[in-house]
């Protein structure tokens, strides 16, 4: 590959299709992680998710949802937990107006038998008691006939099968084909149950870290059947329902009670979407306060109520994403506020989806945007910005919509996108920038190369047409001058003289070409586009004037001869671009504008001004500048005349300048039309105010030869110049 294409690539169409790949690439290294999940990876997400929570106001419960805490006063007034059973039964009634009453607790032994018949006439007497018991593996007693037909009661019995899943045959539907399945179960005492309303499980299954984000409200035991959870059976209970199961074939979809229908994991798991802080958020009662008759059964009336500890030495506490001190009897009270308020947390396949378009979208949209960005700091601004837009996604779908996106891989897959694309800009990418700028900061100012490297396809190999400015410039009798000083004092000559004229060239944005021995060759409009071009190249001339005498004065101290140059300027097309060879890199301008710039500079010493401009240059500036026109001219190697003027000064000098050209002009129509007399009388007119101008004095010159010899029939006024 030529050096050329390689300079060309960079930061071009294919840089950016560099950058997109790299983004790509990385968000499907992060889309295998995603489907991987590794722990430590899926730890971070689920922590990230509990941040959520607690930057979320807390949200109000269902009033419908009542706790009443066995809390440290009622510990505190009736003794220490376990109380006796009779004081259970004052409780329930107290609670005997509420729809439903679930206890959080288990009775599984018999104690005083006034006692457990004193509560169990209780639970009768009310009719709206839900007991609990749990699952357990290492159950050393099977549980009673008596109880496993109460338990037996709450069975899931209803199931409905999605799409594949009716192919399911009965030894597939065992318990064991919804994951979470105890081989064991510790109940109430019979003497309990023949009044209860109903029986659910209390089992809680944190996550691997120890923190409840979800609690599955079905469990399998052994190969007896499904059996729902406290908060289900409460609810059944409540709306005076019954469950039914939803199938899929990956698993379980979800539960229903009537019209309310619960979304769950394939393994029966309910995402938990916490209202607020333990012990504060629900409506909560002391037990103590119910017993003692302090609080009017009527507050209870058609409540779904759940009775648990809240005391902290009673230990029924959870570590939970909002609270890591949260009351377990809240948990189910959580469940059940959510299915009255239908506010269930969806991950499921749509926001699966949801994840993976932000795993791609957002680090392709990197990618684009640092294709088109130069500078560190504004990448890193970039990536900041981006990275917040996935976080307020995602907060914004939790906090709204109820939507629980992962955070963790979007946020990996942007941060790898510019890890990547950074490391490409630094080893590549800013290799070619370093190229560019030693390339071109010889001869283009230090802006321009910023720009080059910003837009490298205005180097077009090969080169392109357009329209430039260029400038020549060259010292008078640099010949005789070389042969009057050492080639040390000729080489700081030199360089004491071209340094300060390519600043000016730099400061119009211009383009050093080339040194041709003591010449200069400038571009303007290339290889960048640059507005009024024509003007820059004739406000570089002038100060290149300008400056001259300061080092005419310096270099005379020195007993240096004194400088006097000649700049011709022409506007035009041009072909510019890359030339030579492919090992040589030469960006530079060829073609016809070229050599009339470089003929204009050189006609300076016929007619002995300093500066020459073409008709197209003086189109472009005659309302900037001071010009007058010459003379009609037919260069060497053209057939047709052009127009040739010798730019004077700003409109700021318009008053030393403006008489001596309208006096010119008068004198050079004259000229034109033949009347070679009457034309010459204006020039010598003029050498008597300006006896150095020497423009007058060649025209008085032609004037006298045409007098003598008149110019052939049909001359156009122009005059052919022989020499280069």
């Amino acid at each position: 590959m030529k050096l050329i294409d390689k300079i060309t690539d960079s930061l071009s169409t294919r840089g950016a299709i560099a950058f997109i790949i790299l983004s790509l690439f990385s968000s499907l290294i992060v889309l295998l992680i995603f489907f991987a999940k590794p722990e430590f990876i899926n730890l971070l997400d689920l922590k990230l998710t509990d941040s959520m929570f607690r930057i979320r106001a807390d949200v109000s419960p269902p009033g419908d949802v009542v706790v009443i805490a066995i809390d440290e006063k009622s510990v505190n007034e009736l003794g220490r937990w376990p109380w006796k059973r009779g004081h259970i039964g004052e409780l329930l009634y107290g609670l005997k107006d509420a729809r439903v009453v679930a206890l959080d607790m288990i009775f599984s032994e018999s104690s005083e038998t006034e006692n457990d018949e004193a509560l169990a006439q209780a639970i009768k007497a009310n009719g709206n008691v839900v007991l609990g018991y749990f699952f357990r593996d290492d159950a050393t007693e099977e549980p009673s006939e008596k109880s496993m037909e109460y338990l037996n009661d709450s069975k899931l019995s209803a199931i409905r099968f999605l799409g594949d899943a009716t192919d399911l045959s009965e030894a597939e539907l065992t318990p064991e084909y919804f994951a979470n399945v105890f081989t064991g179960v510790e109940t109430n005492i019979d003497l309990l149950h023949e009044g209860s309303l109903g029986v659910g499980s209390f089992n809680i299954l944190p996550s691997i870290d120890g923190v409840l984000r979800e609690a599955n409200l079905i469990y399998g035991y052994g190969e007896e059947g499904i059996y729902p959870t406290l908060a289900i059976e409460a609810l059944k209970a409540y709306y005076d329902d019954e469950l039914l199961l939803t199938v899929a074939p990956y698993g379980i979809d979800s539960v229903a009670i009537g019209d309310k229908v619960i979304p769950l994991s394939e393994s029966g798991a309910y995402t938990l979407n916490y209202y607020g802080p333990g012990s504060v958020t629900f409506t909560t009662y002391p037990a103590v306060d119910v017993i003692k008759g302090r609080i009017s059964p009527e507050t209870f009336k058609d409540k779904i109520i759940f009775v648990g500890a809240t005391e902290i030495g009673i230990y029924d506490l959870r570590v939970t994403p909002i609270d890591p001190v949260y009351p377990g009897v809240e948990v189910h009270a959580t469940i059940a506020g959510n299915v009255l308020q239908e506010r269930f947390l969806i991950r499921d396949g749509t926001t699966a989806m949801l994840t993976v378009v932000l795993i791609f979208l957002i680090p392709l949209m990197l990618g684009y945007i640092l294709s088109r960005v130069h500078r560190t700091y504004v990448a890193l601004f970039v990536f900041s910005i981006l990275f917040a837009v996935i976080v307020l996604t995602v907060y914004i779908s939790f906090s709204s919509f109820s939507l629980l996106l992962n955070l963790i891989y979007p946020l990996l897959a942007l941060s790898l996108s510019y890890l990547i694309t950074e490391a490409y800009r630094n080893i590549v990418v800013e290799k070619k920038s370093k190229f560019y700028r030693k390339a071109f900061s010889t001869y283009v100012p230090p802006e321009l190369v910023s720009e080059i490297i910003k837009n490298p396809e205005s180097l077009k190999i090969g080169g392109t047409k357009k329209v430039i400015s260029v400038l020549f410039s060259d010292i008078r009798g640099f010949t005789t001058i070389s042969e009057r000083l050492t080639p040390e004092e000729l080489v700081s000559l030199l360089n004491e003289y071209l340094s300060p004229m390519t600043e000016i060239v730099f400061k119009e944005r211009g383009m050093l070409d080339k040194y041709i021995g003591d010449a200069i060759m400038a571009i303007y409009n290339a290889p960048l586009d640059l507005d009024e071009h024509p003007r820059r190249a004739c406000s570089t001339a002038l100060n290149m004037l300008k400056a001259l005498p300061a080092l005419n004065r310096k270099w005379a101290k020195r007993d240096y001869p004194e400088l006097k140059v000649g700049l011709g300027i022409h506007t035009g097309e041009a072909v510019v671009g890359n030339m030579g060879a492919a090992l040589r890199f030469d960006y530079t301008a060829i073609g016809d504008t070229v050599n009339l710039a470089a003929r204009l500079e050189g006609m300076t010493k016929l007619y002995g001004v300093k500066i020459l401009v073409s008709q197209s240059t003086y189109q472009e500036c005659k309302r900037s500048f001071i010009f007058r026109r010459l003379d009609f001219v037919k260069v060497k190697g053209k057939t047709k005349p052009v127009a040739i003027y010798e730019l004077m000064g700003t409109n700021d000098s318009a008053g030393e300048y403006a008489e001596l050209a309208t006096l010119f002009k008068e004198a050079l129509i004259d000229y034109s039309k033949g009347k070679f007399k009457t034309a010459q009388a204006g020039f010598e007119d003029i050498l008597k105010q300006y006896p150095d101008d020497r423009p007058s004095q060649l025209f008085i010159d032609r004037c006298r030869e045409f007098i003598v010899t008149p110019p052939p029939p049909g001359w156009d006024g122009s005059y052919v110049a022989l020499s280069k």
